[in-house]
């Protein structure tokens, strides 16, 4: 696929160019209408568009795909050709307001107080940065030499996973910005229940979508999430399309409703807060690095999905060169197999829930299904931050298949008594190829994102299956 062809979902009937010409044709792809537009620009050359619904054009589409040099600030919109706002008129307003909220409360000494003792009385922050023994001594060679392996415990978190740190912060600014409702969208179901616990402590009204056959999998989250009071609504299919149907329940309640949402995707501000707000975890892992070693961590490594954890661990050391940053996505039966979700690996340039990132799409532009036994991987898009930060090299990818991490969470378990989330598990299984490269004493932190509790239906199935 040329870098030119983009795919967005958000809903709305219209399109908005900003230069030149416009026509569009409707033809329906399953249970979703896709508009197909042909766009010319002042410049004469023609390119090809295609959406789930309305593109705004805001720039020339035949600027060259290059790589700009920007700022990683709080309030970046853009990182390089990552990123940005393509979505409806209607939502413009709303997200300049949430924007503006946002940098006035990094800014506001009582809000900052108020998430520093949530985050620390309600959350259970901070999370210890555990020296793995026995697992580093696995992978010791027959010399007694490897690298020492530590985990970022983010599965000891409230809700098992590291979604509350942001779900808690952006829940305080839907009460401070008078919104009554939250909405939100969630695959594996930690960030639904990260959503309901903190819809539940501050006296929100909590509506999450999941798809149903995500429901199926992540069966223990989903009563999670009603026993915390959330409604829940499932969509057919994953999370990708959960999250369409969050957005357009979001665009019918935008006075009162407001949409949470937990990944490192979507229009700007929203990567931007995630971000943030999960940033915590590489601030704390560089404080807890110099009071076990005096130093900093050699080698980060996390999965990725859409790139929340990853964003969460990697930003406090972007600017340390000599920090390596590793992500891992899902293979699934491998990457020649088609079934997998590796964006970063195997996508193309391309517009999706209101940013450009790399995605999954086939050589018309349509979404291509993203699949992995980790179902917080299963995105088909990936964080513009993470795409700008494979683009520049300051960031490694590399993926991990399904029988890789349902063998690095059953070693994990065995050798330290952990049992992590399938996605972290991901993360976990690129040490069998990262350990024999690195030099003895290299500090590697693996952030162990969630626990595996709501694996284990899966787990259990495999292993039958094994036997």
């Amino acid at each position: 696929m040329a870098c030119n062809t983009l795919s967005t979902c958000l809903p709305s009937a219209q399109i908005y160019p900003s230069t030149g010409f416009l026509s569009r044709v409707k033809r329906g792809i399953g249970n979703a209408s896709v508009i197909r537009a042909v766009v010319v620009d002042r410049n004469p050359s023609v390119k090809e568009i295609t959406g789930f619904s309305s593109l705004i054009l805001r720039k020339t589409l035949t600027k060259p795909a290059v790589l700009e040099t920007v700022g990683r600030g709080i309030g970046t919109e853009k990182f390089g050709r990552f990123g940005g706002k393509y979505v409806p008129e209607i939502l413009i307003a709303c997200l300049n307001e949430i924007e503006a909220e946002f940098n006035l409360v990094l800014r506001d000494a009582e809000f900052q107080d108020e998430l520093a003792t949530a985050l620390r009385d309600y959350v259970g922050r901070e999370t210890p940065l555990y020296f793995a023994q026995r697992l580093t001594n696995h992978f010791k060679d027959n010399k007694g030499e490897g690298p020492d392996i530590y985990l970022k415990r983010e599965d000891l978190n409230h809700g098992g996973a590291h979604k509350i740190n942001n779900a808690i912060a952006q829940a305080m600014i839907a009460r401070r910005l008078g919104r009554t409702s939250a909405v939100a969208a969630t695959g594996a179901g930690q960030h639904g229940v990260a959503t309901a616990a903190a819809c539940a402590k501050l006296g929100l009204e909590c509506t999450i979508f999941m798809g149903t056959k995500d429901m199926e999998k992540q069966s223990s989250n989903l009563f999670l999430m009603k026993l915390l009071g959330a409604k829940v609504k499932p969509v057919d299919g994953h999370f990708k399309d959960a999250t369409s149907e969050a957005i357009r329940d979001w665009l019918a309640n935008l006075e009162t409703s407001y949409y949470l949402s937990g990944t490192v995707v979507g229009p700007h501000p929203l990567p931007s807060m995630v971000r943030e707000f999960q940033s915590v975890i590489g601030k704390e892992t560089r404080r807890q690095a110099m009071e076990k070693w005096g130093g900093k961590p050699d080698v980060l490594v996390a999965c990725v999905g859409s790139g929340s954890n990853a964003l969460g661990l990697f930003h406090e050391f972007i600017d340390s060169k000599d920090v390596r940053l590793i992500g891992v996505e899902g293979a699934g039966f491998g990457l020649e197999s088609g079934r997998h979700s590796a964006t970063l690996a195997r996508g193309d340039v391309g517009v999706y829930h209101g940013a450009m990132s790399y995605l999954l799409q086939d050589e018309e532009g349509q979404i291509v299904e993203p699949y992995s036994i980790g179902t917080g991987l299963q995105y088909p898009g990936v964080s513009p931050e993470l795409s700008f930060l494979k683009d520049t090299g300051r960031a490694e990818f590399y993926t991990a298949t399904d029988q890789e991490a349902l063998d690095a969470c059953q070693l994990l378990c065995r050798l330290e008594g952990i049992i992590p989330s399938l996605e972290a598990s991901h993360a976990l299984a690129f040490l069998n190829k990262l350990c024999p490269t690195l030099p003895s004493g290299t500090k590697v932190v693996v952030n162990c994102s969630g626990r595996g509790d709501k694996d284990v239906g899966t787990l259990f199935e495999h292993k039958r299956c094994s036997m």
